[in-house]
């Protein structure tokens, strides 16, 4: 056998090909929350191993495309102007000292990736603007970042299962998808950044994000929270896979021959467009409504944007073009695996949570937007659940080595043959036949949520002792598996919520229950449960939140 040293940790390189890895703390995930977990973990002297399904720095949501940061001055007035934008839209859910400490360390680390060399432009008056980041600047920045802190960074290398023994997690396993080798880490802690799900719906740079983790956290035991905030459908041209909805707020919308789709808009008139698209009726937009001036700025900031039109001849500021709504679920949701304290631990010793995989429900409650919010939450959950995993592996000391671990997957992982390619692919068509459609998922109804959840749980149970084989062709059984399981919490929780709250709509409840200010957690595998949790924190007027 082959020993390889890096910084921070020793690995092995066994006879088979299978790499055993040691180390304090285990980020999954290589976005931006797994890698700020990353370098804020090794900063506390953590040894430190990042594993990523993609390739960190380049894979994921914010990678291809730039976004909104939730950056506030730490000035009393602009902080609670900033925390009441959101807190109605959101079902009152949030929680204020959440929403403080999340401001605070966005601050902080914005202002880190200054010092570190990120490119801020500057505004007229010559001060830098911190309240957007360009994706493939930053996350090229965040994989320099993670390599300087000494972190070892394994890519292209899905997690398969978590590791346990009676104390918690204590580690995880994959496939290296690229070669075929496995890979085994033992950590004292784990966090999962694995990101959000958006089912495979083709959103830009949400390939990736199948909600992997959620399945790897609830297997262990792990809870969900908020999973009823989980259809997101965002505003992209029907040619194109980028959904960026902040555009279309320059945007009016029209039928075929010109006329204004009333109602219509990329706020509060999406719904409207929706049931134009439900009828058969095709919507197109005109971005007619921004400013001759800020033209330039729009193609300079979302380059990517623009190039699907550039590329069929199409001007959006004066040009009709054909829009649909493509689900984005969890990853402009708020739903995710709850978090119990402040570092972000989960209900599980030795595992946390942070960014998209994670519950975001403590800054938005039941409603966001793209960017912003969720650019904050991915940094600053980051940043927390770095902290807390260190913190926790240097308590467990020497102990940690002497772990007997043994998989908490659902599935027995193997290395033969064991997983059909077609019947991966009928899964994962016969859930997105349940999540996609918007009279099933954005409208919801009592029936409507009970017809899919039958079909789901055939679909779980037709999963649930399949073997899967420990290769690119298992990491795909493993994402059906994820998608089928996220979809049963979501559907779930929204049947157990019986009011419209948040981005949560049913059609048999079109109103807000006072009685029903709660959040909902979830967990469960074969038989899913769901139950409320008071929000800590009472909710304050709206004069009391913006008073001077």
């Amino acid at each position: 056998m082959n020993y390889l040293r890096g910084k921070n940790e020793m690995s092995i390189v066994m006879p088979n090909g299978a790499i055993q890895l040691q180390a304090d703390v285990l980020v999954i995930g290589g976005g931006p929350a797994g890698t700020w977990a990353a370098i804020t973990a090794a900063s506390q002297g953590a040894k430190v191993i990042l594993a990523d399904k993609g390739y960190c720095g380049s894979s994921g949501a914010t990678a291809p495309s730039g976004t909104g940061v939730w950056y506030v001055k730490p000035e009393d007035r602009l902080r609670e102007e900033a925390k009441a934008s959101r807190y109605e839209m959101g079902g009152r859910l949030a929680e204020h000292r959440w929403m403080d400490r999340v401001l605070d360390r966005t601050y902080e680390n914005m202002n880190r990736l200054g010092h570190a060399g990120y490119p801020f432009p500057k505004d007229d008056d010559g001060e830098l603007h911190k309240r957007g980041l360009q994706g493939p600047e930053y996350m090229r920045l965040m994989r320099k970042l993670v390599k300087k802190a000494g972190v070892k960074i394994l890519d292209h290398s899905p997690a398969l299962e978590l590791l346990v023994d009676e104390h918690g997690v204590g580690g995880a396993s994959g496939v290296q998808t690229q070669t075929g080798d496995a890979w085994t880490v033992h950590a004292g802690a784990v966090v999962i950044a694995t990101g959000g799900c958006a089912f495979l719906s083709k959103a830009l740079g949400c390939n990736v994000l199948t909600g992997d983790g959620y399945l790897l956290a609830a297997e262990t035991g792990a809870q969900l929270s908020g999973m009823e905030f989980s259809n997101a459908y965002a505003i992209s041209p029907t040619f194109s896979s980028v959904t960026k909805t902040a555009y279309y707020s320059y945007a009016s919308f029209y039928y075929e021959d010109g006329t204004p789709v009333e109602g219509a808009g990329s706020k509060r008139g999406r719904s409207i467009i929706a049931r134009k698209l439900l009828e058969g009726q095709q919507v197109y937009a005109k971005l007619d409504l921004a400013p001759e001036e800020i033209k330039p700025l729009l193609r300079v900031n979302q380059t990517n944007f623009f190039l699907p039109f550039d590329r069929r001849g199409i001007d959006p500021f004066t040009d009709l073009f054909p829009v649909t709504l493509r689900l984005e679920g969890t990853v402009r949701g708020t739903g995710g695996i709850r978090i119990t304290d402040e570092t972000c631990a989960t209900s599980v010793p030795g595992l946390y949570a942070a960014g998209d995989a994670a519950t975001r429900e403590l800054i938005c409650g039941g409603f966001t937007g793209g960017g912003s919010h969720n650019a904050a939450w991915a940094m600053s959950s980051g940043s927390f659940a770095g902290e807390g995993a260190a913190a926790y592996a240097k308590k467990l000391g020497e102990h940690a080595a002497g772990r007997k671990l043994q998989s908490a997957s659902t599935s027995v992982i193997t290395s033969a043959a064991a997983t059909s390619p077609r019947k991966t692919e009928e899964i994962v068509r016969a859930v997105q036949e349940e999540v996609a459609p918007y009279d099933r998922n954005l409208f919801r109804t009592e029936q409507g949520l009970k017809g899919s959840l039958e079909r789901l749980d055939g679909l779980w149970k037709d999963q649930r002792n399949q073997a899967v084989e420990r290769s690119a062709g298992g990491v795909k059984a493993r994402e059906a598996q994820a998608m089928t399981a996220t979809a049963r919490w979501m559907y779930n929780s929204a049947l157990a919520r019986t009011e419209t709250r948040g981005m949560h709509k049913r059609e048999d409840f079109p109103t807000q229950d006072a009685g029903q200010h709660y959040r909902l957690i979830s967990g469960g595998l074969d038989q899913v449960w769901v139950k409320p949790e008071a929000v800590h924190e009472e909710a304050r007027t709206e004069k009391e939140v913006i008073a001077p």
